[in-house]
């Protein structure tokens, strides 16, 4: 169904460093020499290939992770940022003015909402949310003002699916921008090859894998990354997100076991949600027949790469809930934590940290309960081990 293979696209993209070293070298630079004033002057103007300005506006060691990044999502060009909300911000700003409107996913990142909800209305920006997987109810939402149709391709936290190539269909017919957040799911969804025009990414999770770097990047045309970097009118170059040199670096190298990390991921996410299942707790997985958009994920997916770590249950209660995780951490089956893509397994209730700030009455609305836990599954060798231990809390605590 893909006509290339991401990982095989970054693993063909070859940078030696500046004395032969098979690490591209790291400039440690915040400014530029220039051999004349008129390079300095055609730099300014955008002008000058290969020139490097000031690190705000791009650096050597961003422009190697763009390449990759621009590579695995297949885009023209790419731009990386200090944070996943540094990709995003400034991407929803470049494409909307005073006056303008979103049609945006009901169920994405807390932080995204808060700034669609609470930040964006300040600039005369206005979003409706709605249930992504209901064409119809989007395609009602979009009025004149509109201008970009926002996504995640697995949402945060309920794991719903958004058809994207319908979305995309839907964007082209009214001339919007679709945007899509692919933090979920690098490398098993290409958004596009399916028709999206954006794709953003917090590095801070799978791409980097290790907890230990905050990053985003925003995947588009060479017009568009252009436009974001402009000296005069980009979001990115005027509000500064700028990822450091040295987090730049850390992350190429990590990018380049994204591959083995997410089979791993894959495999083990399908291996719990199906033994939860059966045991009779609610589980959603979007790898699990009963899954409400199982087939249509399945046709999107790079099936080399599975159906991603992400799963949450639901044990009834936010206290039932508190108990299982702090017993789950003491038992040294992970970690009681937000975010996701690290080894060791996390988890976390979303109502009450990554999507706190979507108030209680929309989070009931949209079907954010007070027991659910969201897991983002590790890379354990033995996953039945994990199971069965799991399976033992859960058993001392009256959940099974």
């Amino acid at each position: 169904m893909k006509d290339f293979n991401p990982a095989d696209n970054i693993q063909d993209l070859q940078y030696f460093g500046e004395f032969g070293g098979v690490n591209p070298s790291i400039s440690d630079s915040s400014t530029y020499t220039f051999l004349s004033a008129k390079t300095m002057f055609d730099t300014f103007e955008g002008n000058a290939e290969g020139c490097y300005l000031y690190s705000r506006h791009s650096s050597p060691s961003n422009l190697y992770l763009d390449k990759a990044l621009a590579a695995m999502e297949g885009t023209e060009t790419a731009n990386v940022s200090a944070s996943g909300m540094g990709a995003i911000t400034p991407t929803l700003l470049q494409l909307c003015s005073n006056g303008d409107h979103i049609v945006s996913s009901r169920t994405i990142y807390g932080g995204t909402y808060a700034f669609l909800k609470n930040f964006t209305p300040r600039f005369g920006i206005k979003t409706s949310f709605v249930d992504i997987t209901k064409l119809d109810i989007v395609e009602a939402a979009i009025t004149p003002e509109t201008k970009v149709l926002y996504c995640e391709t697995v949402s945060n936290p309920l794991l719903e699916v958004a058809d994207i190539a319908s979305l995309a269909k839907i964007a082209k017919k009214y001339k919007l921008t679709l945007v899509v957040d692919n933090t979920f799911s690098p490398l098993s969804v290409a958004p596009i090859s399916l028709g999206a025009d954006i794709v953003i990414h917090s590095l801070t999770k799978y791409i980097n894998g290790s907890s230990d770097t905050v990053g985003g990047v925003t995947c588009a045309s060479r017009d568009f990354i252009n436009s974001l970097k402009d000296v005069n009118s980009g979001a990115s170059m005027l509000l500064g997100p700028t990822m450091d040199s040295m987090r730049s670096a850390s992350v190429m190298k990590n990018l380049r076991t994204l591959h083995i990390r997410m089979k791993q991921h894959s495999y083990n996410g399908l291996y719990l949600a199906q033994k939860f299942e059966n045991e009779g707790i609610k589980t959603v997985y979007p790898g699990l027949e009963s899954h409400p958009s199982h087939a249509l994920y399945a046709s999107m997916i790079n099936k080399e790469y599975g159906f991603g770590g992400m799963m949450t249950i639901d044990v009834g209660t936010l206290d039932k809930a508190n108990e299982l995780m702090e017993l789950m951490q003491e038992r040294n089956l992970g970690y009681l934590a937000v975010s996701l893509g690290f080894y060791k397994t996390l988890f976390s209730a979303p109502g009450s940290s990554t999507s706190s700030e979507i108030p209680l009455e929309e989070q009931k609305a949209m079907g954010l309960t007070d027991g659910l836990i969201r897991f983002s599954i590790g890379l354990d060798n033995d996953i039945e081990r994990t199971y069965q231990s799991m399976k033992q809390c859960m058993k001392e605590l009256g959940i099974l």
